[in-house]
């Protein structure tokens, strides 16, 4: 009787221990998994010999060959600057952001020669409206002449101003910089010859702003568009035809504004869905008017190419845009039949397509094709 009492008290105490070591091992397994997820989401403890991979091309890449016309109609190629450093920059004269940095650029320009830097701007539009702007600028630099069917790859769906700067063979030697502050500052990392740390990736590059300028978060400019409720602003544009249009004109019915450009791959994604909108909605009320931008030859050739039948006005660079408080495109407000803004500013395809659900009176569930 002893003995199965003592060797069942064994077979407990086995059991028992049997039991605590599975359950430690779920929790050094666990453990082990937080650690590892800790490690991917980048919680976990850094390693300072990690190095990050700026966005964009990675370093060390070769730039892909390309040959454009500059001002004057010449070809240039990307193998002519070879032996020099080039800051190239995709460009819009007609993108305020562009605007906004134009001189700066401009001012730098000599410091980067010094430095044997060429600053190349691959920009939109023709020959002669971008010879003013750079007389305009003050800028002295190769400009060179794209368009939506030839950029190089790497500026593809990217918006302006990005820029690269590329190495003596042509290969990325700093990192991308995307938007306008970030595009100066490397400009400026470029003109005090500070390569080095560009190289490295491991300098976080930050503009040196003038004496009293603002960074753009300090700007009382909305940026954000204009708030529900707030009276649209009023405006009276040409349209492609040079007739004046007027948001007055629409007074009692709701209008679709929507913001667009020729160069805006998404406003071209866009462009179905409105031609089926305006077809089949047009009647319900609901008036539907385009502002463009740029040269009225190009909005003219869109319109043709996507058979819009609907008003297209053009503003002149972002003027209107500016009123409106935002600067992308395509984006759209719905204004009410009293010239009051209705909902929050649409921007992109989805958004713009459930604005327009809501303007001609659909529930915002269901597919594209519902709405146009």
């Amino acid at each position: 009787m002893t003995t199965v009492l003592l060797l069942l008290i064994l077979i407990s105490i086995w059991i028992g221990f049997y039991a605590l070591a599975k359950q430690q091992g779920r929790i050094l397994l666990r453990l082990d998994q937080i650690e590892e997820s800790a490690k991917v989401a980048g919680t976990g403890p850094e390693n300072p010999s990690d190095q990050t991979e700026p966005d964009g091309l990675p370093l060390r890449t070769h730039f892909p060959a390309f040959k454009f016309p500059d001002l004057t109609g010449r070809t240039v190629a990307l193998e002519d600057f070879r032996g020099k450093r080039v800051l190239l920059i995709h460009w819009n004269f007609e993108c305020g952001f562009c605007e906004s940095i134009a001189r700066e650029l401009g001012h730098l320009d000599t410091s980067l020669q010094e430095r044997n830097v060429e600053l190349v701007l691959l920009t939109y539009g023709d020959s002669g409206s971008n010879q003013e702007q750079v007389a305009e600028h003050g800028l002295n630099c190769p400009v060179l002449l794209i368009n939506d069917e030839d950029s190089p790859a790497p500026f593809v769906n990217q918006g302006t101003p990005v820029a690269y700067l590329l190495d003596e063979q042509g290969q990325v030697a700093g990192p991308f910089a995307s938007g306008a502050d970030r595009v100066v500052a490397l400009a400026q990392h470029c003109a005090t010859g500070e390569f080095g740390t560009l190289e490295l990736g491991k300098h976080q590059i930050q503009r040196r702003r003038l004496p009293g300028e603002r960074p753009l978060s300090a700007s009382r400019i909305e940026r954000e568009g204009l708030k529900v409720g707030t009276r649209a602003p009023a405006f009276r544009l040409p349209d492609l035809q040079g007739r004046l249009v007027s948001l007055e004109e629409y007074r009692g019915r709701q209008v679709l504004l929507v913001f667009s450009d020729p160069h805006c791959r998404p406003c071209d994604e866009l462009a179905p869905h409105l031609v089926r909108l305006h077809r089949n909605h047009s009647n319900n009320g609901l008036a539907l008017i385009l502002v463009g931008r740029g040269d009225r030859e190009e909005n003219r050739r869109k319109a043709e190419q996507h058979g819009f039948q609907f008003p297209i006005v053009l503003q002149e660079k972002w003027k209107l845009s500016k009123e409106y408080g935002i600067f992308e495109t395509p984006v759209a407000f719905l204004i009410r039949e009293d010239g009051v803004i209705a909902k929050e500013v649409a921007v992109g395809t989805d958004a713009i397509l459930a604005l327009a659900r809501n303007g001609v009176g659909q529930s915002e569930e269901g597919s594209h094709e519902r709405v146009a």
